[in-house]
């Protein structure tokens, strides 16, 4: 009798441009701009090699000159110089089974709901890595520049607060207003929620659901890490300008499988991404990866991270603060 199987539901060719889509779609750092894609970055993350190299021209420097018209006098020609930007592929893989008892005692079907829900896991996984990574790229020394810590402070000091945080942004110097976006934990929020810093504003549909504090966009994601416990606790901020993060999706030679055990009874649905996510500005070393990719614990490492940008224009400010009972 003719059944069907995970391969007749799910077409591999027209399942993996979707998963892309509804992953970009569900991430609330796409939503805000704050991760942008391109079909340049699309273009490198497919070109193959484990890292991406992103030349680029550094600015104009040098004093102007008086002119004169002195016998022996000329301008004194200077040069352009070029530094590179460079990005980790990021090759990730999943999958999942599902036994045929289960779909008959669920009276479901198991397999359908995980194809629903890829790209949420999708979206969910690339949150984590990108809080993995800044982890990794504010222990560099060399974003000592954007990095902005109170949580020495005494009292008042070491909380966030609408000064303090103004004292953050004041990290981008006369750029501050290129940052549009705030990631914060969620006893973060709630506590400027307390004393009513926290507004409200209508999203597209009309309904009052976006967040912001002091004209940012709030980002509640409880990946923003801590530590300590109590009073003690030090929690990290990120502020974000638009498209501070860099994405582009890959090619894995085959995105998208099926299979099934049929001794087994289990159908079998495969996923690879191959993509690159990257704090534009901050270039990875590699210095300390032992795979052909890197693991989310491997970009925590600050040794793999130096700025190549300067500050000003790296749009990411890390704030580290306490908050108040």
């Amino acid at each position: 009798m003719p059944q069907t199987r995970i391969q007749d539901v799910i077409v591999p060719e027209v399942f993996n441009p979707y998963v892309i889509q509804r992953t970009a779609a569900l991430s609330a750092l796409s939503q805000s701009g704050i991760i942008s894609n391109n079909p340049e970055l699309d273009r490198l993350a497919a070109a193959g090699g484990k890292l991406i190299n992103m030349p680029f021209w550094n600015d104009l420097s040098g004093d102007d000159e008086v002119l004169s018209d002195a016998d022996d006098w000329a301008l004194t020609p200077d040069k352009i110089t070029a530094s590179q930007d460079v990005a980790a592929l990021f090759m990730r893989g999943k999958a999942w089974s599902v036994n045929d008892l289960a779909k008959a005692l669920s009276g479901d079907d198991p397999m359908a709901a995980i194809g629903d829900l890829v790209a949420g896991y999708w979206a969910r996984r690339r949150q984590i890595l990108l809080f993995s990574m800044l982890k990794g790229v504010f222990a560099s020394a060399t974003m000592s520049g954007n990095l902005h810590d109170i949580s020495a402070g005494v009292g008042d000091a070491a909380l966030i607060g609408g000064a303090t945080f103004l004292d953050a942004t004041q990290k981008m110097g006369d750029a501050k207003n290129k940052l549009t976006a705030v990631g914060m934990h969620s006893a973060v929020v709630t506590y400027l929620a307390k004393n009513n810093l926290i507004d409200t504003i209508p999203d597209s549909e009309g309904k009052p659901t976006i967040k912001v504090f002091l004209g940012k966009q709030v980002i509640e994601d409880d990946g923003c890490p801590y530590t300590g416990t109590g009073s003690d606790m030090v929690f990290t901020t990120y502020l974000f300008g638009q498209g501070a993060i860099g994405l582009g999706n890959g090619a894995a030679p085959v995105p998208t499988e099926t299979d099934r055990d049929k001794l087994a009874g289990t159908d079998i649905l495969i996923n690879r991404q191959h993509f690159v996510l990257h704090p534009r500005g901050v270039k990875f070393t590699n210095t300390s990866v032992n795979g052909e990719s890197p693991s989310n614990t491997e970009v925590e490492r600050g040794d793999n991270w130096s700025r190549v940008y300067e500050n000003k224009n790296i749009r990411i400010v890390c704030f580290k603060h306490k908050i108040g009972a």
